[in-house]
């Protein structure tokens, strides 16, 4: 039931962070760990203003879920503590989500806030507090390899499948992180809180973007750089002028509705160009992508990306999106960077986005790594 932690000595002589959340996953994590009987300390990171999202279903890291952290705590006799990443929060993850947006990308906060916070700050803060490991309750799988190294791999339960957001994890930190749900799926997750007597048990699951309290992303952008939405002109592929916006903030790659313009058959948006305050738009066919540029690439495959890549172009599964299922590519690269070429084509690829790389498209595939696409080339326009 449980994801082996694959550590040596006692449990009991052995601390484990976990990254309490206030949900019901990252609470079953640390009830099931002090069941095993490992020295448990649970850490509550606060990370925005939670005045506004307080009572607002979904919200997470802030007001209720705070509470609802110590209150498991409490029941399962573990010590708790709460600490305040606000103002590292804003800068690592809030004002980058909010300047990708402006430079005409769509961000991926999640990510971000893995990398940035979770995975390199909290886990200085468990090695501080002398802890042999930091567990989360996300839904992926760590295991060990022949070599010593730990892989990372897709959870169990596809639908609850995380790891599009962990693939900036670096082989380094996957050494003192363990993901204890990765073999379970939610059912078996709320089953067990309610066994634990949890009061979490059925607890609304986390929104991705938890720092928005009302879902426009385009207020928290405009308070935070009150010039961000220009108005511009809404184009055709061949840059024919057919209406004007409001601001590219408000627009992402693939939309349709908002457009306010007619045309003899449906249009989507194609790519947002920051530099001219441009919305090009097209038909449908136009966002079929088949070639991606991608930036800030982490490899946590085996050996070096480089030399994997001297014998030639690596296949790999991708995902672009998380709700997306991984599909054939092959990763190269060129004088410009690391590029993936889809086999069959994706629609609606937009810079800023990330691309995650998989060995496998079937089951718990190993995550190999991944980066954040920097340009999408539709297939169209490669032609």
């Amino acid at each position: 039931m449980l994801n082996s932690l694959d550590l040596e000595g006692r449990p009991q002589d052995t601390r484990v962070v976990v990254a309490m959340s206030g949900g019901v996953d990252s609470s079953v994590t640390a009830a099931l760990l002090k069941a095993e009987g490992y020295d448990v300390v649970g850490v509550t990171l606060q990370l925005y203003d939670h005045g506004a999202a307080i009572h607002r279903k979904g919200a997470c890291c802030a007001g209720n879920d705070i509470h609802d952290a110590r209150m498991v705590a409490d029941r399962i006799g573990i010590p708790h503590y709460v600490l305040d990443y606000e103002h590292r929060f804003k800068e690592a993850v809030i004002d980058r989500f909010a300047a990708s947006y402006v430079a005409g990308e769509t961000p991926v906060p999640c990510v971000d806030c893995n990398m940035a916070i979770k995975f390199k700050d909290l886990l200085d803060t468990a090695r501080e507090l002398n802890a042999e490991v930091l567990a989360t309750g996300h839904y992926v799988a760590s295991r060990a390899m022949p070599d010593g190294s730990r892989a990372l791999y897709r959870a169990k339960e596809e639908e609850r499948d995380q790891s599009y957001f962990l693939f900036g994890t670096t082989g380094a930190q996957l050494e003192h992180l363990r993901f204890p749900l990765g073999d379970l799926g939610k059912a078996q997750t709320r089953a067990l809180a309610r066994q634990f007597g949890l009061a979490v048990a059925d607890k609304h699951d986390s929104q991705d973007i938890c720092f928005v309290p009302t879902g426009r992303y385009t207020d928290l952008i405009e308070r935070l750089k009150p010039d961000a939405a220009t108005a511009g002109d809404i184009v055709d592929l061949d840059g024919k002028v057919l209406g004007r916006h409001d601001g590219i903030i408000h627009f992402t790659v693939g939309q349709r509705r908002g457009l306010k313009i007619a045309g003899a058959s449906p249009l989507y948006v194609v790519a947002l160009d920051a530099a001219t305050q441009r919305v090009v738009v097209g038909p449908r066919e136009a966002l079929t992508v088949r070639r991606i540029a991608l930036r800030d690439v982490n490899w946590i495959g085996d050996g070096m990306l480089d030399r994997v890549l001297d014998a030639g172009r690596l296949e790999v599964f991708v995902k672009v999106r998380s709700t997306r299922a991984p599909q054939a590519a092959f990763l190269s690269a060129g004088a410009g960077g690391y590029e993936i070429e889809l086999v069959q084509g994706e629609d609606g690829v937009s810079p800023g986005q990330a691309c995650v790389f998989y060995d496998s498209a079937q089951g718990q595939a190993r995550v190999l790594g991944g980066g954040f696409i920097r340009a999408a080339v539709a297939a169209a326009r490669a032609a």
